[in-house]
């Protein structure tokens, strides 16, 4: 059995480097894989809108269909640049949708698995704007509202995360925040934890014990993922030549 792990994609335009080497990674797995774990920030911003405003990520969509339609099973995590991710994945795709955290069993192991957004409980002030943007009212508002919304809440989003990341970087040891939050897991009899976020890419079993930590990195510049055989979780680097 085959499982991939990827997070942090935040694709943005079909021209860019993540985007054609993500299409070409989706393309390598048809047939090939029982699950894939999206775990957040696949994309720089989506909202599930009915309408479907967002047409360049088409090509992405029509790749993960293909490999839904060769048995693989697609699970998303949403993350703090894609919620309320609606009916393109629910119906579709046929996504299973986790709006928060869960532990699952994979392969036989307990994995915690999340987008990671949660874990620094210390971020009080981003953690209140998850807390809003995650009501009713703001689901229902994506269903009712203009499309036209959507791009005006982008640029909110983007320009709060932005102006967040290096001072965050900066003043917060995200190795050991994630260490840390292993230890809580750990304790909840999990045998893994699987997170994305950070952009950090690190595999580590902890100590005299079989509990693995995979943070996944990214699909920016890292080009990292998760994968999982018979129940062994591994940290992965795509290469691929530009033709």
């Amino acid at each position: 059995m085959r499982a991939i792990f990827i997070a942090d994609a935040h694709l943005a335009s079909p021209e860019a480097l993540n985007f054609r080497l993500l299409l070409r990674f989706l393309g390598e797995l048809e047939g090939k894989l029982d699950t894939l774990y999206i775990v957040g920030d696949l994309f720089d911003f989506w909202l599930g809108f009915p309408s479907q405003p967002f047409t360049h990520y088409d090509p992405v969509l029509d790749a993960l269909d293909r490999l839904v339609r060769r048995g693989c099973t697609l699970v998303y995590y949403e993350g703090n640049h894609d919620f309320h991710i609606g009916d393109v994945f629910s119906q579709r795709l046929h996504t299973i949708i986790h709006p928060e955290p869960s532990i699952e069993t994979v392969q036989g192991k307990n994995l915690y698995i999340c987008h990671g957004d949660q874990i620094n409980r210390e971020d009080r002030g981003y953690l209140l704007l998850r807390f809003l943007l995650r009501t009713g009212v703001v689901a229902a508002a994506v269903r009712h509202c203009p499309a036209a919304w959507g791009e005006k809440i982008r640029r909110v989003l983007q320009k709060q995360s932005q102006a967040g990341y290096s001072a965050k970087t900066s003043r917060w040891d995200y190795r050991q925040i994630l260490l840390d939050f292993a230890d809580t897991v750990q304790k909840k009899g999990c045998d893994g934890l699987v997170a994305g976020h950070f952009h950090l890419a690190m595999h580590k079993n902890a100590p005299e014990t079989a509990f693995t930590i995979l943070s996944l990195g990214d699909w920016m510049g890292q080009f990292t993922y998760g994968e999982m055989i018979d129940g062994e979780l591994r940290l992965m680097t795509y290469r691929a030549d530009e033709p």
